[in-house]
């Protein structure tokens, strides 16, 4: 037996977490002050509230997953005689995945008949969700840990992500811009098309003028890149349905016939990107 573990930047939603009995590993986020887990308070997560919040100038702060963490939630499996299979945030944007091996070797001293597999995604946000989704059906039709742990290393590679943000003041708050970037290409409504990268890096990809010709280009890099139009594809917006929406209608008239999977931006990465933000993953023929 084994179990599929996740973290909460995989964005998936409680139905397809109770579908698939997911363990969901939260991450943390302050916002003025007070501390929340990303997933499993009980409460679900508000994305009106909290990216108004945002917009309104709440200070948000993030923390990754600890070893600790790691170890308290693996343990349970392991120690129940089921075999742990980590599927995680890209180690390119995040210190979760180095933690989560620390955490391995820890345990495999506690456990040495037991199997565990750490797996970076290279990925957020559904461009993660989608591969634990894959391994997850995996699986549920039989597959062994091996075959699951496998699938999920090669849907990884496949993922393509790109996004636009609304509003460049996040990004200039992460580091990503200067501040005279950030308020100069706000004026001139600048939006920039972002990328992960083979390395699960978040870089530049290309600069576009207004929100309507940035869409057009997440559209357009599923029509040049896509694998499959049978395959799944996500978007994740950040308190953004009318965006997501028009994005979704875009793939469908350039013809994508799988599941597409839209979810608000969980807490932590959404924080980073900043409301408004519109991304978007699919399976192509490289990143």
């Amino acid at each position: 037996m084994y179990r599929i573990y996740t973290d909460s930047s995989a964005n998936l939603p409680e139905d397809l977490i109770r579908k698939y009995d997911l363990g969901v590993i939260p991450f943390h986020y302050t916002i003025d002050g007070v501390e929340h887990p990303a997933y499993g308070d009980g409460g679900g997560f508000d994305g009106r509230t909290f990216y108004d919040a945002m917009r309104n100038g709440a200070d948000v702060y993030t923390s990754m997953i600890n070893t600790d963490a790691f170890c308290s939630a693996f343990e349970k499996s392991l120690s129940a005689g089921v075999d742990v299979l980590y599927i995680g945030m890209s180690s390119g944007i995040s210190g979760a995945y180095h933690a989560s091996l620390i955490a391995e070797r820890e345990l495999r001293e506690k456990y040495p008949e037991r199997k565990m597999a750490m797996i970076d995604t290279r990925a957020a946000s559904l461009g993660e969700g989608l591969p634990v989704l894959h391994a997850a059906r995996l699986k549920k039709a039989g597959a062994s840990f091996e075959e699951a742990a496998d699938g999920a290393r090669g849907n990884s590679a496949l993922i393509c992500q790109y996004f636009t943000v609304e509003d460049l003041i996040y990004l200039k708050k992460g580091g990503r811009i200067s501040g005279a970037a950030a308020f100069v290409g706000n004026i001139l409504q600048i939006k920039p098309i972002l990328k992960g990268d083979e390395n699960g890096k978040i870089v530049l990809h290309r600069k576009e003028r207004g929100r309507k010709r940035a869409l057009e280009t997440l559209a357009e890099k599923y029509r040049a890149l896509v694998s499959d139009h049978n395959l799944p594809a996500g978007i994740a917006h950040a308190d953004n349905e009318a965006d997501a929406e028009s994005l979704a209608g875009r793939l469908r008239e350039l013809g994508l016939k799988g599941e597409i999977l839209t979810v608000c931006y969980e807490p932590v990465t959404g924080s980073h990107v900043g409301p408004g933000t519109i991304a978007l993953f699919f399976y192509g023929i490289h990143r």
